[in-house]
């Protein structure tokens, strides 16, 4: 049971305004594991302040990148050296089976605060440009005050994702965590407190969507950076386009893992399950439609429920379980419809489709796998943040990828065959901002973002940090060549 009873504003532990109280509730056995304040839109001026006198008057944006990159190493190493009690932690929050949440939810946050200590020293902040009528100097500075809002799937990863990239900038950071995983982040806002983190910088508010709202429309905030859904993220958009407030947005999807006909499924089967049912389906990225070959759909539909109807599914602190519970009952109650939508339109169950029976408590809903769907359905269609998998035949390539683009969605892909090339030419053609080749991942120096509906903007890579910065050129006087560090 961890309790706090004080909320990070400005790099300090303060008491908060409000008396609300946000109980942490384990999914996996329905007890409290731990509570916090639950933050105001008071505190949320609070932190805003902090972080606005920390921006124009403080040393954070006026340092070098190179001295905020040892801040970010060290909460890296901070992390790492404490990487099981981050898994455990997560795990009893978010449901994560550990033996995923040890790499997705812990060690790839590592990389992510080491991948942009690092380039620190690689990027250009400021370059002499030759243009048309003579020298300029490009600058790259500090968008300003940054609110960043984030989901409670993957909580620690989103937290390094906003956070390294923006303090590297030289912003300063309002973070409001997901109300259901707030004991993770302030974990994190320790670490920060330990690296020596100046005044002002960081704050951590665990609140709802009004408190969230307050901070997106809060004028002393220069840039918001929301993951979520795409309906929150609409609406988010829609009130920083009213105030020109800077923006970017990580949204839903509804991937598609293209099969081709020349794949050996048995070499790709394990990690193609994975890449459906990863966080127990609770991600954005999962690739939930599969698209098979008429040729070999037989074949290869059997191969997959074979291998989810054998999924273990349980107590997420068990390294043997691959599918833990659900966030919430809400979910549950989400995932379980959805699945009464699939019998509805016609889609049949091939496996899965209800509780685990021996599992008495807990948000569980069996791994699910809908054959014989298409492309018209819900199912088929709709983030369902589950585990639910749709199967769907195509004739030939061009009826994959125009099956695989027709999605209000193109956040992620992949493409799965014994051909690396001939797999690359169909994700030239696959219309997501992100495509594996016989697996799925996300690599943190190259960017990541979705088409339409799935968002505005990238994170990871370069990219990620030009998020947080804007651009100015200073036009020089002819025959002036000035010093550049």
């Amino acid at each position: 049971m961890k309790e706090y009873n004080e909320l990070f504003i400005g790099g300090q532990w303060e008491k908060p305004s409000g008396r609300g109280i946000i109980k942490v509730v384990s999914p996996s056995t329905e007890e409290v594991i731990g509570s916090v304040p639950e933050g105001t839109t008071e505190d949320i001026d609070k932190a805003v302040l902090a972080a606005r006198n920390a921006f124009d008057n403080g040393r954070w944006p006026r340092m070098e990148p190179a001295e905020r990159a040892e801040i970010l190493k060290k909460v890296a190493l901070g992390i790492q050296s404490d990487a099981q009690g981050f898994a455990n932690e997560i795990a009893n929050e978010v449901g994560s089976p550990v033996s995923w949440g040890m790499a997705a939810q812990v060690l790839a946050p590592v990389f992510i605060f080491n991948y942009y200590a690092g380039l620190a020293s690689t990027y250009s902040f400021e370059e002499l440009r030759q243009g048309v009528l003579g020298q300029a100097v490009v600058m790259k500075d500090p968008v300003g005050v940054v609110g960043a809002i984030a989901p409670w799937n993957v909580p620690l990863f989103i937290a390094a994702a906003k956070i390294a990239p923006a303090l590297l900038a030289g912003c300063t950071v309002v973070y409001k965590p997901a109300p259901e995983t707030p004991l993770c982040n302030n974990r994190l806002a320790e670490l920060f407190e330990s690296a020596g983190l100046p005044e002002g910088v960081l704050s951590m508010i665990p609140a709802g969507r009004e408190v969230g709202e307050h901070l997106v429309t809060h004028p002393g905030v220069d840039k918001i950076s929301f993951t979520g859904s795409t309906v929150a993220g609409k609406k988010i958009g829609a009130l920083c386009a009213e105030r020109m407030k800077r923006f970017s947005l990580e949204l839903g999807g509804k991937s598609a893992a293209i099969v081709l006909d020349d794949v050996n499924i048995d070499e790709v089967l394990q990690a193609l399950v994975l890449a459906g049912t990863m966080n127990n389906g609770q991600a954005c990225v999962a690739q939930t439609r599969i698209l098979v070959p008429d040729s070999r759909y037989k074949e290869i539909t059997d191969a997959l429920v074979e291998r989810v109807s054998s999924m273990t599914v349980g107590d997420p602190a068990d390294s043997a379980t691959e599918v833990g519970p659900l966030i919430a009952e809400r979910q549950r109650d989400r995932v379980e419809s959805y699945i009464s939508i699939g019998k509805e339109e016609g889609a049949k169950v091939a496996t899965g489709g209800g509780r685990p029976e021996k599992l008495e408590h807990g948000w569980y809903v069996e791994p699910t796998v809908f054959v014989d769907t298409d492309n018209s359905m819900r199912v088929a269609r709709e983030e369902i943040f589950g585990p639910v998998l749709a199967v769907m035949p195509y004739v030939d390539v061009d009826e994959a990828i125009e099956i695989a683009n027709d999605s209000p969605y193109g956040l992620a892909g992949t493409v799965w065959s014994s051909d690396p090339q001939r797999a690359l030419d169909v994700a030239k053609k696959v219309r997501t901002g992100s495509t594996t080749i016989n697996n799925f991942l996300l690599d943190f120096a190259v960017p990541f973002g979705g088409y339409r509906e799935s968002g505005m903007g990238r994170e990871f890579g370069p990219e990620g940090l030009e998020l947080f910065l804007e651009t100015k050129a200073i036009n020089l006087p002819h025959g002036f060549t000035p010093s550049i560090a």
